[in-house]
C-alpha cells in the first residue's frame, strides 16, 4: 500500500460464509469510529464484503482451516481495508469483463468490478492474495 497509514483494527476469520457477518460488524465499528458518511459506509460495506467473499470462496476455497485477515488502516486522507487470504493467488488482469455481452447473464464474476467502481483505489499484492480497498475520506 502506498499511503502512509496506521492500522486501527485487525481480525482473522475462518474461511466460512458466516464470517461475512463478522466483517460487517468490523465495518460498522470502523465507519462509526471514523465518522464516515452514509454514502461512504454503503460503498465500503459492499466493496469490502465482496473482497472478503472472494478471499473465502476463491482464495481459500471455503476451507475453514484457512484464515482471511482483514485490516483497517487510516490516515487523514484515506481509509483502507486490506484483505489477505492463504490461497495460491491469481492474476487480476485475467478476470473477464463482466460488462462484456458474453458475460452479462453470468451469475458471478462481478466482485472485482464492484470493488473498483465503489472504491477510490483497489490494488492487488502478493500474486493476488492481498487486496487493498481504499476510500478517500
Amino acid at each position: 500500500m502506498k499511503h502512509q497509514l496506521q492500522l486501527i483494527h485487525e481480525v482473522a476469520l475462518p474461511s466460512t460464509p458466516a464470517s461475512i457477518s463478522d466483517v460487517e460488524s468490523l465495518i460498522d465499528v470502523a465507519c462509526a469510529e471514523l465518522a464516515l458518511s452514509e454514502d461512504a459506509y454503503g460503498n465500503i460495506l459492499i466493496a469490502v464484503t465482496e473482497a472478503v467473499n472472494n478471499a473465502i470462496i476463491h482464495g481459500n476455497n471455503l476451507d475453514a482451516s484457512l484464515s482471511v485477515h482483514v485490516g483497517v488502516h487510516n490516515n487523514t486522507e484515506w481509509v483502507c481495508f486490506t484483505v489477505t487470504d492463504q490461497g495460491k493467488g491469481f492474476n487480476p488482469e485475467t478476470i473477464p469483463d463482466p460488462t462484456a455481452p458474453e458475460n452479462l447473464l453470468k451469475e458471478n464474476g462481478r466482485g472485482i468490478f464492484l470493488m473498483k467502481n465503489l472504491a477510490d483505489e483497489v490494488t492487488f499484492e502478493c500474486n493476488g492474495t492481498v487486496v487493498n480497498v481504499c476510500f478517500r475520506r
